[in-house]
């Protein structure tokens, strides 16, 4: 293992992994029980290359993200791309990156390696959002693109996704091309030394890319009826400038800033965890709504393609209420069925992953258009043929496919911004347009559990008792069937998945995290009887119930 360490020390351009890295190797040379330990962590495992690309804490050593393993990717990625372009065609990579720490060097470190194994390499003109990145892949005609992000992951972390251009139209990698990419970057670690990767110059994408992005975003929305008194934060982002522009061209008047969290920041210092969904990361924005009696609060993630919002509401302490990502999903899915002109040949999809609120597929019979689940991930959701719109309960909307295959959280902010000031031109709120939802569609409810393991070998028992000994009950509510995913069910490909349908229409999914050591239960109830006061008690009684029942049968 001090052999293995050494010899990555002996690739790492950055003075800063560098000694942290030969510390290490000295202490343990010495015997230090510690340090021993730190290096196994890095040097027994090698972070894995998947559908999600990359993602891990900046610092040294094969499991961690850094300049060596970056290097490495870049270069199996490339040759990957050369073996699968047409004859005498030069496949093109587009190369994005965020605020985060090391993003910069990690995207020039790509565009280079990549333009030195003969890839055309562009680099986008400076930090700019996710969704800009999606979006350049398939304006540009590009084989591929590539984002330097770590979204919402804590400040030290940093990643790589990849999208592929041609036929995937510029969606997230898939099976089986996360495994033929993999299988490069492993053969350029064991077989190539970093220093001696051949590097040349690339191309910088011209300002028109991101105007281009503007434009077609500012597209999805009418002039507005009425000017909203909104609030935003960008969570230390690269939303907001991105986001000013869309909304100056769509005719929306500015909202108030959270200036604390306005500018890019790698350390992300007002937040503990740089997602709007995490407690307390939407506190300075609740502040400032109360200061201005903002009518609505909207937060993009640090790399924006993920949208949180809020609304006033009296019965809090911090006077507002974040709205869960299956409630924004359900209300911009009616939206999108709402505007949407089905072909007579194919009426159009609206489409969420196995884990989020059914409520979008009631509207879809609503409104005449198909239905489809995916597995969870917007590599799947983004895929789906006739494509209308598509979202994912943790902040993920699609309300534009033509222009991007990806959860874009800004071209989400204007949808909901322009749906919110057609409400207050009707004189009614976003609050008012939910109850319309549950009057039409029924009432939904959704919860989730998340219990966190020491070991991962936790999960596995969890999941194996439920499928040898499965439970007849939820707590009192008797089990209908169950769907184990395991193999594939229907069109979805095998996932370590179990749907649990019960007698009363509401249903629970179970599934271990794929990027945390943690498994999960999402839990969604209906009730269509009586007024909308009694379907929400209903609903709510039911999730309770099934709160108590899972966490009985899980901890």
């Amino acid at each position: 293992m001090l052999q293995a360490a050494r010899a990555w020390l002996n690739q790492d351009p950055d003075p800063e992994t560098q000694a942290q890295l030969r510390a290490l190797i000295n202490a343990g040379g010495d015997g230090d029980s510690a340090a021993l330990s730190d290096l196994h962590s890095r040097f027994d495992t090698r972070l894995a290359f998947g559908t999600a690309g990359l993602r891990g804490e900046i610092s040294a050593g094969p499991n961690r993200m850094n300049r060596v393993l970056v290097s490495q990717a870049a270069a199996g990625l490339a040759t990957y791309l050369l073996r699968h372009a047409a004859p005498g065609v030069t496949p093109s990579v587009v190369i994005g990156y965020d605020g985060r720490k090391n993003s910069h060097v990690f995207a020039t470190d790509t565009a280079a390696v990549m333009a030195g194994a003969g890839v055309r390499a562009i680099l986008l003109p400076r930090l700019l959002p996710t969704p800009v990145l999606a979006f350049a892949v398939r304006h540009l005609d590009a084989s591929c693109g590539v984002m330097v992000t770590a979204s919402h992951n804590p400040p030290n972390d940093n990643g790589y996704k990849v999208y592929l251009g041609g036929v995937n139209n510029g969606a997230q990698i898939v099976s089986p091309d996360d495994k033929a990419i993999s299988d490069e970057i492993l053969r350029v670690a064991a077989d190539e030394h970093v220093p001696h990767l051949p590097r040349a110059s690339y191309e910088t994408a011209e300002e028109t890319v991101v105007q281009a992005y503007i434009a077609e975003t500012a597209s999805i929305a009418h002039t507005p009826r009425a000017q909203v008194n909104s609030v935003y934060t960008a969570m230390h982002g690269v939303g907001w400038d991105t986001t000013r522009r869309v909304l100056e061209k769509s005719g929306f008047d500015l909202p108030t800033l959270v200036d604390a969290q306005i500018a890019p920041d790698a350390a992300f210092p007002t937040v503990a965890f740089p997602n709007p969904e995490e407690p307390g990361a939407m506190d300075l924005a609740y502040e400032t709504a109360r200061e201005v009696n903002a009518e609505l609060i909207i937060a993009n993630d640090p790399d924006a393609d993920r949208l949180a919002v809020a609304i006033p509401d009296i019965s809090s302490v911090s006077g507002y209420r974040r709205l869960s990502g299956n409630e924004v999903g359900a209300i911009l899915g009616w939206r999108a069925a709402a505007l949407a002109t089905p072909d007579v040949s194919d009426p159009g999809a609206l489409a969420c992953s196995i884990v989020s609120s059914p409520a979008l597929h009631a509207v879809a019979d609503a409104y005449g258009l198909r239905f489809v689940e995916t597995l969870t991930g917007f590599k799947w959701v983004s895929r789906v043929p006739g494509l209308v719109y598509g979202f994912e309960e943790a902040l993920g909307y699609l309300v534009n496919p033509d222009s991007v295959r990806d959860k874009d959280g800004i071209s989400a902010a204007v949808a909901l911004l322009s749906l919110v000031s057609d409400l207050k031109s009707e004189g009614t709120t976003l609050a008012g347009y939910l109850e319309r939802f549950s009057e039409k569609f029924g009432h939904y409810a959704s919860g989730q559990i998340s219990v966190r393991v020491s070991e991962v070998s936790t999960i596995a028992l969890v999941m194996t008792r439920l499928r040898e000994s499965p439970p007849t009950h939820v707590g009192r509510i008797r089990v209908d069937e169950i769907d184990d995913f395991r193999w594939g069910l229907g069109d979805l490909p095998p996932s370590d998945v179990l749907r649990i349908r019960l007698t009363d229409g509401s249903r629970v999914m179970v599934r271990p995290s794929g990027t945390e050591p943690k498994l999960k239960v999402y839990i969604d109830t209906r009730s269509t009887v009586g007024t909308l006061v009694e379907r929400r008690a209903a609903a709510q009684a039911a999730l309770d119930e099934l709160d108590r029942g899972m966490r009985a049968l899980i901890e």
